[in-house]
């Protein structure tokens, strides 16, 4: 009878446990699931934290979440799913961020968490109890890792970057460019 591996066994928990808060916050932004806005919602909310074009944000958001989380859950695609996951939690942090990092007061603590997990299972792999382990690992691939999570931080460096800049443009005093 074979042994069940502790490690394997942990990152199934890990993977299980983030991939289900993603995909319920996902799932919140795309489906007005679990008291969520829908679509129509989310892009109301990422127009007023400033994110353009909000309806794009949205389905990003959304999709970065729940298609992440699920497939984070599952095991399968996890560098990609990881990183996904993480870029969508890099635009959470920048709006939490002037809150400071403490989520009692509306900080970053809780998406920096999320994200933080999310890319960790993304570099380190899905484990034996995976989807990724049974296909052979053909969606786990030290390329794939590396172009997931560089393609995933240029993408969210470009949002954040220009939500920022689109702020500071707004802001009082400033002048237009």
């Amino acid at each position: 009878m074979a042994c069940l591996n502790r490690r394997d066994l942990g990152l199934l928990v890990l993977r299980a446990g983030t991939g289900a808060v993603l995909a319920a916050h996902g799932s919140q932004k795309l489906l007005g699931w679990f008291g969520g806005g829908g679509v129509e919602g989310t892009t109301a909310a990422m127009e007023a934290m400033g994110f353009h074009p909000p309806k794009h944000s949205a389905v990003a958001a959304g999709l970065g979440e729940a298609g992440g989380g699920v497939l984070l859950a599952v095991g399968l695609a996890t560098p990609a799913a990881g990183a996904a996951a993480a870029g969508a939690m890099a635009g959470a942090v920048a709006v939490h961020a002037p809150a400071g990092f403490f989520a009692q007061g509306g900080g970053y603590e809780y998406p920096a968490f999320l994200g933080f997990a999310a890319a960790a299972i993304g570099l380190a792999g899905a484990g034996r109890y995976s989807l990724d382990h049974a296909t052979g690992h053909v969606l786990d691939k030290p390329w794939v890792v590396a172009l997931a999570f560089l393609g995933s931080a240029a993408a969210a460096a470009a949002v954040v970057g220009k939500r920022a800049k689109a702020q500071g443009a707004d802001a009082p005093g400033a002048e237009a460019v």
